[in-house]
């Protein structure tokens, strides 16, 4: 086997809590991931020699910075392996919305060149591997929703419902970075039990501080929030809400004001990348 395509699916957080921050300045959390059976494309060719291709690139991002190319680094680095790729990405799902599109990328890319390369590393090893690269990476190398702690990469699967979601992008990027080093950011929220979240939610605690820098995000939450309660998903500018059935969330979204973007998506419990990859 010498090439693969494998989706890299989106997620959303159901919620976000931050219980603290650490001396190197990672952040506590406790959040719920959803994973969804909707997000971009990757394909890939092995090829003997190291170089590693992207195509095509993207806009204001250095190749050598893309967590593409990074991952693929890093596992040759990982496992001495001198094989490369050329990856072309499909890509739909915005970048700064905060639903995981950069970290699902990274993660494909582990599972897919470890199958191309045969390079046999198991899914801890990777998770580990792709926490390096950022803490939404191994949710999605495990390729399981779940209930995460730590700063997100302790995690336990939940079989969730698969309900229907309406994710709403109102045209502004976000950065992780901007959100989480405000000084208005709550980050003393009182942890709470997987439990008391599926009975009762517990929302986002940087919905306020985005929906302040970024009136845009206010504003379709307030639109979205006509239909069904609607929240932000991590710290991105995407806003969703959950709906009885795809016919209903499809109404909503024809009814969207011309400047929002989104899509229809069900809530998944395993990885479309694991499903196409035959993992457990």
């Amino acid at each position: 086997m010498t090439t693969l395509s494998v989706p890299a699916p989106a997620k959303l957080n159901l919620c976000l809590k931050i219980t603290g921050r650490r001396d190197d300045g990672y952040h506590l959390l406790q959040s719920l991931f959803q994973l969804l059976d909707y997000g971009d494309t990757l394909h890939f060719s092995a090829h003997p020699s190291p170089e590693i291709n992207l195509t095509p690139p993207f806009a204001g991002v250095a190749p050598a910075d893309n967590l593409i190319v990074r991952a693929a680094r890093a596992l040759q680095e990982a496992t001495g392996c001198r094989m490369g790729a050329d990856i072309h990405c499909d890509k739909i799902l915005p970048m700064g919305g905060g639903i995981g599109g950069g970290s699902s990328n990274a993660a494909t890319t582990l599972l897919a060149l470890n199958r191309l390369w045969d390079t046999r590393l198991g899914i801890d090893t990777l998770a580990e591997i792709g926490l390096s690269l950022g803490a939404d990476v191994p949710i999605f190398v495990r390729g399981r929703t779940a209930w995460a702690e730590g700063v997100g990469e302790l995690l336990c699967p939940v079989e969730m419902p698969q309900h229907w979601y309406l994710v709403i992008h109102p045209g502004v990027s976000v950065g992780t970075r901007e959100i989480f080093s405000h000084q208005q950011l709550t980050r003393n929220s009182r942890p709470i039990r997987i439990a008391a979240f599926l009975e009762q939610g517990a929302g986002n605690d940087c919905e306020n501080v985005v929906k302040n820098l970024y009136p845009e995000v206010k504003n379709a939450l307030d639109w979205l929030t006509q239909f069904a309660p609607a929240q932000l998903t991590g710290t991105g500018s995407c806003v969703f809400a959950r709906f009885a059935d795809e016919a209903s969330a499809r109404e909503v979204f024809a009814k969207r004001p011309a400047s929002y973007s989104g899509f229809v998506a069900r809530g998944v419990n395993r990885s479309p990348s694991h499903t196409a990859l035959n993992l457990n």
